[in-house]
């Protein structure tokens, strides 16, 4: 699992002004700048990684510059942290990429909606949705460019083509997808003002006291643990709300809706958390990949055990948004995933409430 963004979890956001002078992943020739006043004081990095374009990453950018790979009035300046001023003149040479636009895979997809300007795809779980470290194939915007080939955003990087929000690698569920830049430009919008409906499904290991109330726990990455975030009373930490609804009670489990109005990373994962409730099965936060059988049902011979549940319980089950380009509102449903319904029928046979 990839580390968790300090932004939302969900946006990702197009590159705001400039424009990249060309296709970043493409990018092959020297590049140069002269800063005008408006960026006078913004660090070397940032300004060279906003003309460069969201495919090269700030780290890459960093190691460049020490490396010696950008010059300030024709000689190399190494520190990344160095504020550029008015009429610096920037020679850029970048490495070559390691990685070029994803290749197109042909993996199936389940399209539960699609038009001109957008589309929207039921996620499997174990799917990663972009290339990054360690995933660089098998991913979401692999399978979506062998589906929509050019059809798709690009404001967000190559490596991100078409991708609007993230879900988890280990959560299935509604994904929406942009096909150009200005549909990816306005619902990304839409999600930063929370004019998004977001349903989720999650399977809940213990009992909420409540039938329906709201978590409220402002969020910060965990001091010691990259891949995990924390509830935390801290200044840094950011405001984030869930409200949910239980649909079903079980002994020792329970059945939830969780409706999201902030984005931020492992929102529901945590909040559920925090009330003594984890998501079922999930490693991070539950301390276990794996639900069985026999662990539902003791007493269930070897014989007769299975693996339910291999990844956290963890569905995006609806979407509801207005459409940028028609003005009509579009809600799509994902049903629930096999794993989970497996997992749902073993708890109503031998964990009903009687």
């Amino acid at each position: 699992m990839s580390e968790p963004e300090e932004l939302e979890d969900d946006l990702i956001a197009p590159g705001a002004e400039p424009a990249p002078v060309t296709p970043s992943v493409r990018f092959r020739e020297p590049l140069d700048l002269l800063v005008m006043v408006k960026s006078e004081g913004m660090r070397l990095d940032q300004y060279v990684q906003l003309h460069l374009g969201a495919d090269w990453s700030r780290s890459v950018v960093q190691k460049a510059i020490e490396g010696g790979g950008v010059l300030l009035n024709g000689r190399p300046v190494l520190k990344p942290s160095y504020k550029v001023r008015k009429n610096d003149r920037l020679h850029v040479t970048m490495p070559e990429p390691t990685h070029e636009i994803p290749v197109p895979e042909d993996i199936p997809l389940d399209i539960l909606y699609q038009d001109e300007w957008l589309a929207l795809v039921n996620k499997p779980a174990d799917m990663v949705v972009h290339p990054a470290k360690g995933n660089w194939s098998g991913t979401l915007v692999n399978a979506l460019q062998w589906h929509f080939r050019e059809h798709l955003s690009t404001g967000a990087g190559h490596l991100r083509a078409g991708i609007v929000h993230r879900l988890d690698k280990d959560t299935s569920g509604v994904i929406l997808v942009a096909k150009d830049d200005l549909t990816h430009r306005d619902l990304a919008m839409q999600f930063e003002s929370r004019k998004v409906f977001k349903e989720y499904v999650a399977i809940a290991a213990g009992e909420l006291e409540r039938d329906s109330d709201y978590i409220e726990g402002a969020l910060k990455m965990h001091p010691y643990d990259r891949l995990k975030m924390i509830v935390s009373t801290d200044p840094d930490a950011k405001h984030a709300l869930s409200y949910y609804e239980v649909l079903e009670r079980f002994r020792g489990f329970t059945l939830v809706k969780v409706q999201p109005r902030t984005g931020r990373t492992h929102q529901i994962r945590v909040h559920l958390l925090h009330v003594g409730c984890a998501v079922l099965a999930d490693k991070i936060y539950g301390g276990r990949a794996q639900v069985k059988l026999s662990e539902i049902a003791p007493g269930t011979p070897a014989a007769g055990d299975e693996v339910l549940l291999g990844r956290q319980a963890l569905h995006a089950f609806r979407l509801r948004f207005q459409h940028p380009r028609t003005g009509q509102w579009i809600e799509a449903e994902a049903p629930l995933p096999p794993d989970m319904r497996r997992t749902l029928d073993a708890l109503r046979q031998y964990r009903a409430i009687r």
